[in-house]
């Protein structure tokens, strides 16, 4: 039986190189599994677990498909979607397996579109389906998927969501005894490499769906600002002969280090849900009963409010706007006006990337612009995403 799957992975190598690149060396292992599941070794070796009894039944070319489908997954890192409940899993599964199916052919070949499988409630009469996104949101991720399935579940509730996760090739988890720390590290290696060298000749869904893979921070937006936040609070004095004591001649004086202000820009277009804004003004908030003075400024297509926030702010701020967006005023008055040195930017990412001059971090909402993102990310490297 191995046999046909060092075939199967052989036919794989020699067809595309990025992916020849990254599972050469793999290694096979029975398992209690139901079809193939991929999984890493202490040694940070691809190790694919298979069924014996299901794999014997299948032809070679949906073996290929069904090895390049668990490789997907962790090539896009979806081990690291922790679902919040046995239902949420469900949507998960289903979701991830629509954002990398429609890249396999052998997979998208039977693929049932999300919306056909919800309008219908149930899957095909099959062991198997595979999932594949509705034909009007083709290309996208993982988690916009998730939201697409919420969104629609939310409308009916005809459809037993567990019941169709079921009868997918796979279960997602990736099953490993290295921390997941780790696992992202021989992610990063692994694909990176892969990528750098042929990385050009993949088709442009799946290059732009890698490059976000890769470019996705792991620690959270929190840790993020908290950080972030860190940076610009005032220093301690310290004593300088260049600066002469006041009190005796012949010792030297002390100076205050001031670090930069910090300012928050929103984004308050109409694009950006009021339970985000929420989410991260409770961050802002956390941040201010520190201590540390922050200027404010809401911006859409203008300037709409500029303002100190203090701690219990929460309490009278209100949201101005909700049209389109220029973040670049908003940029100017904080680099020009209040000279911060500190920016933090909240924006969906659907308008155009500002010229920053100043240390700066993107924190974007979770329907957010991926050109966007990948931009910002490249330019000002800190962009991070509303979990």
């Amino acid at each position: 039986m191995e046999n046909k799957l060092r075939k199967a992975l052989d036919n794989l190598i020699r067809t595309n190189a990025f992916y020849g690149y990254i599972i050469m060396g793999s290694k096979f292992k029975e398992g209690n599994v139901k079809n193939i599941t991929l999984s890493l070794t202490r040694n940070g070796d691809l190790l694919f677990v298979y069924n014996p009894v299901s794999i014997a039944a299948k032809s070679l070319v949906m073996i290929e498909g069904l090895l390049l489908h668990e490789l997907m997954h962790f090539i896009n890192r979806h081990y690291l979607i922790k679902p919040k409940d046995k239902r949420d899993r469900a949507i998960w599964e289903l979701a991830k397996d629509a954002a990398i199916n429609q890249f396999i052919p052998q997979l998208d070949a039977f693929s049932i579109p999300l919306n056909v499988l919800i309008e219908e409630g149930h899957g095909t009469d099959n062991d198997i389906i595979f999932a594949g996104p509705p034909l009007d949101m083709l290309n996208r991720t993982a988690e916009e998927y998730h939201d697409y399935i919420i969104d629609e579940f939310m409308k009916r509730w005809n459809f037993d969501i567990e019941a169709l996760a079921q009868k997918l090739p796979n279960d997602t988890e990736m099953i490993s005894e290295l921390p997941v720390e780790m696992i992202v590290e021989i992610t990063e290696q692994k694909i990176g490499k892969a990528f750098n060298l042929f990385g050009g000749e993949l088709p442009s869904g799946v290059k732009q769906n890698i490059e976000l893979s890769l470019q996705k921070p792991v620690i959270n937006w929190e840790v993020a600002v908290r950080r972030f936040t860190g940076l610009s609070q005032r220093g301690e004095k310290y004593s300088t002969p260049l600066r002469p004591n006041r009190r005796y001649d012949d010792q030297p004086g002390w100076r205050y280090v001031y670090n930069p202000k910090l300012c928050v820009i929103i984004d308050t277009s109409g694009s950006i849900l009021d339970e985000e804004i929420n989410a991260f003004m409770s961050e802002i908030e956390s941040i201010a009963r520190q201590g540390i003075t922050l200027k404010v400024i809401q911006v859409d297509k203008s300037v709409t409010f500029i303002g100190d926030y203090k701690a219990g702010g929460w309490k009278n701020f209100e949201v101005y706007g909700g049209g389109e967006t220029d973040l670049q005023p908003a940029v100017d008055i904080a680099e020009n006006q209040f000279r911060s040195e500190g920016i933090i930017i909240f924006t969906d990412g659907y308008v155009d990337l500002p010229k920053v001059n100043r240390r700066t971090l993107f924190i974007l909402s979770k329907k957010y612009n991926i050109d966007f993102y990948l931009d910002a990310k490249k330019i000002y490297g800190s962009v991070y995403i509303l979990d």
